[in-house]
């Protein structure tokens, strides 16, 4: 990501919507804290929205303005790059991929790393957006299907164990047009 980019995207994530923020923060992250156990590591957490709210947590980032951003409002989070996590092995109970996967080519160097850094019986939970909502954002390289997140994940030691639509209420659904499928995998 160029300097141009990473500035233009962290001040797209400044004017979230003040609707977008309720409902990650009342709807959203609730149900992702159903799978949250122990110390949580956010692989692309942006401006630090859910480790923010999230106990026991830090972010990692490869847009250096939004860990400064994070940093500024003593939200715990780290620069990476080269798809290499500058955590130990085993360091985290869950790793936590919201909307991130879609906007990377090849997506299996930094799963294989978070599942590095994932402990034994962690969990890795991985949002990405249904095929009606990937063609929103310009910067989405890869469409994720259920079959390729189910049968084709090629991280060593993972195992499927469910998956969940958000929103998944039909009237969310029509407040908020941008339908995410979850995935939810343990470390075996």
């Amino acid at each position: 990501m160029n300097e141009a980019d990473m500035i233009q995207y962290h001040e797209w994530l400044l004017r979230r919507s003040w609707k977008g923020y309720l409902y990650r923060r009342y709807y959203l992250y609730p149900r992702l804290w159903r799978y949250v156990r122990g110390k949580t590591l956010d692989v692309g957490c942006g401006i630090g929205d859910f480790i923010g709210l999230t106990k026991n947590s830090i972010g990692a980032d490869i847009n250096k303005y939004n860990v400064q951003y994070c940093l500024n409002k003593n939200i715990d989070a780290v620069l990476f790059s080269n798809n290499k996590l500058p955590f130990d092995e085993n360091s985290f109970d869950c790793v936590i991929f919201d909307n991130v996967i879609e906007h990377i080519y090849d997506s299996n160097d930094i799963l294989n790393d978070a599942a590095r850094v994932l402990s034994k019986g962690g969990l890795m939970v991985i949002g990405v957006p249904v095929f009606k909502h990937f063609f929103h954002d310009a910067d989405h390289k890869i469409y994720h299907s259920k079959d390729s997140m189910m049968n084709a994940l090629l991280v060593p030691r993972m195992e499927y164990e469910s998956d969940f639509n958000t929103p998944s209420n039909s009237i969310l659904k029509l407040i908020f047009k941008h339908t995410c499928r979850w995935y939810v995998y343990k470390k075996t």
